[in-house]
């Protein structure tokens, strides 16, 4: 027969994130999938668990709603993000590990009305306050998945658009209320596509997944494995306190790829981890959160001067990533990594003061860099002044309305045409791969009721979160009061007291004062 345009420009169109596990476990259905240190499954396994899960949850909540996901990631928290999805509805992760006054906060942002956890959990869920719906994990995978309910959950499917959220992760928030990011199938699937393709990920990479499920680094690692059939390694959080099971485990399950934020990469290198064993399969080495400083970066590539290093640029809000560099040559301690170029389908650039572009061919005139395209998340869930404050319309296309994401981030163009970090515009920092809001470290260390009056500020050289503050001097038992409220790693690392802060001539407090003189400090 006579071929027509449909057969020379066909092209698989995927709406549905789910699309990616259903075609792995039809071509790869005996293969590991996900594996952790207590147990593992197949993609056939995890297909059918996602399916019962999906069956069971659709019976609980209606499609578009939030569930969370109050459990440690592991192999069943995949499988109950999948059934998540399968149920029409989108996850989040709520890490038990938080203060009880972080969660409630958090479930009180979703009002979900459901959560699936694990026992061990529960008795902290009821002191956050939660009274609705609770599924324990175990339950999940009891329902049949027979034709009838097969054909439920594609009835739910042909509901939903790629527009729907897949998930929505937190980052902190400037009024002391952590944000929720809403990230749509399209953005991932789009998102995925370009990353895989770029970096060279295929069916035979083994991923090693060092992020927490709530931080978007491990989006890449997740549906990276699922579109390709690779096999996901998941190492526990508590390992990185003992780098020698890091590497045996990364080298016991072959793995060939990190994807991780700076933090783990230098954490690893400062308790000898690679001193202990080399892990021999790993050939791609991606890194993401803040600044890779080049000592470490150079450690790394002394061990692996064959692999692939890449130096990845993007706030949550843009669905990972929006640049990447592949590090192409030798840097020296006093020279600064590129943030690269934008990856395919991503439009990055820079905006001054006045909202003018500044080309390429500037280098050195630092703006606002700012993001469109299809990887902008949805906004702000249930958030929307916070929404409108940073996904704007774009200021240079006047003829029609196309959203922006102004990420707050400061860079520049460099002599070889290439974008540079240069700071932040407002109080976030970039801590241990955490975006922080400094207002909300301040915001609970003023309501320490022993504290009269807080300024915080980050030590950029020395990677350490600083506050300054009036008021009672038992600094242990503030940090104590504190860690009822925010997560450890949002903790000042440097806490004094002092007799008052300084304070500019319009009366607020001084913090570029009060940065200086610890600096100078510091410096004797």
């Amino acid at each position: 027969r006579s071929r027509g345009l449909g057969d020379v420009y066909k092209r698989q169109i995927m709406n549905n994130v789910l699309e990616y596990l259903e075609a792995s476990a039809a071509a790869f259905p005996g293969k590991t999938a996900v594996k952790d240190d207590k147990t593992s499954c197949t993609y056939s396994e995890l297909l059918t668990d996602a399916k019962k899960a999906g069956i069971l949850l659709a019976k609980q909540t209606d499609i578009k709603k939030p569930i969370a996901v109050f459990m440690d990631k592991g192999v069943i928290t995949l499988k109950a993000f999948m059934g998540i999805l399968y149920a029409g509805c989108f996850y989040t992760l709520v890490d038990p590990s938080f203060p009880a006054g972080r969660i409630r906060q958090l479930l009180d942002t979703l009002n979900t009305d459901v959560i699936i956890t694990e026992e061990a959990h529960a008795e902290k869920l009821h002191n956050a306050g939660y009274n609705k719906t609770i599924i324990y994990a175990e339950e999940l995978f009891r329902s049949e998945v027979d034709e009838t309910a097969d054909t439920m959950l594609m009835q739910l499917r042909h509901k939903l658009t790629d527009t729907d959220p897949v998930y929505c992760n937190f980052t902190s928030g400037s009024t002391g209320i952590p944000k929720g990011v809403l990230i749509c199938h399209r953005s991932v699937i789009d998102f995925i596509e370009q990353f895989t393709q770029t970096f060279g990920i295929t069916c035979d990479d083994v991923i090693g997944n060092q992020a927490p499920f709530d931080f978007d680094v491990s989006v890449k690692d997740i549906y990276s494995t699922l579109k390709l059939g690779a096999t996901l390694i998941i190492i526990p959080r508590s390992y990185f306190m003992f780098p020698n099971a890091v590497v045996d485990m990364l080298d016991d399950n072959k793995v060939t790829t990190l994807i991780w934020a700076v933090s783990a990469l230098c954490l690893l290198n400062r308790l000898h981890g690679l001193k202990y064993k080399v892990p021999s399969e790993i050939n791609k080495i991606m890194f993401s959160g803040e600044m890779m400083p080049i000592k470490q970066l150079n450690i790394w590539r002394s061990y692996y001067p064959d692999a692939m290093f890449v130096n990845l640029y993007g706030p949550t809000e843009i669905t990972c990533n929006c640049t990447y560099y592949i590090i192409d040559k030798e840097f020296s301690e006093n020279e600064k990594l590129p943030m690269g170029q934008a990856f395919t389908n991503e439009r990055v650039f820079l905006l001054d003061a006045d909202n003018n572009e500044i080309p390429y061919t500037k280098s050195g005139v630092t703006g606002e860099l700012c993001v469109a395209g299809t990887s902008l998340a949805l906004g702000y869930y249930n958030a929307s002044a916070a929404t409108k404050k940073a996904f704007t319309p774009n200021p240079l296309q006047p003829s029609w309305p196309e959203t922006i994401y102004r990420t707050g981030d400061l860079a520049y163009y460099g002599a070889d045409g290439m974008l540079y970090f240069a700071g932040r515009m407002d109080f976030q920092i970039k801590h241990m791969g955490h975006r922080i809001e400094l207002e909300e470290i301040e915001s609970v260390l003023d309501s320490v009721h022993t504290v009269e009056h807080a300024c915080c500020f980050f030590d950029e050289k020395k990677g350490k979160i600083v506050a300054f503050y009036v008021g009672g001097k038992d600094k242990k038992q503030i940090l104590n009061d504190m860690k009822q409220r925010i997560p450890e790693y949002m903790l000042p690392n440097i806490l004094r007291c002092v007799e008052s802060l300084p304070l500019t001539k319009n009366g607020k407090t001084d913090r570029n004062l009060i940065k200086e003189l610890y600096l100078n400090e510091t410096r004797k």
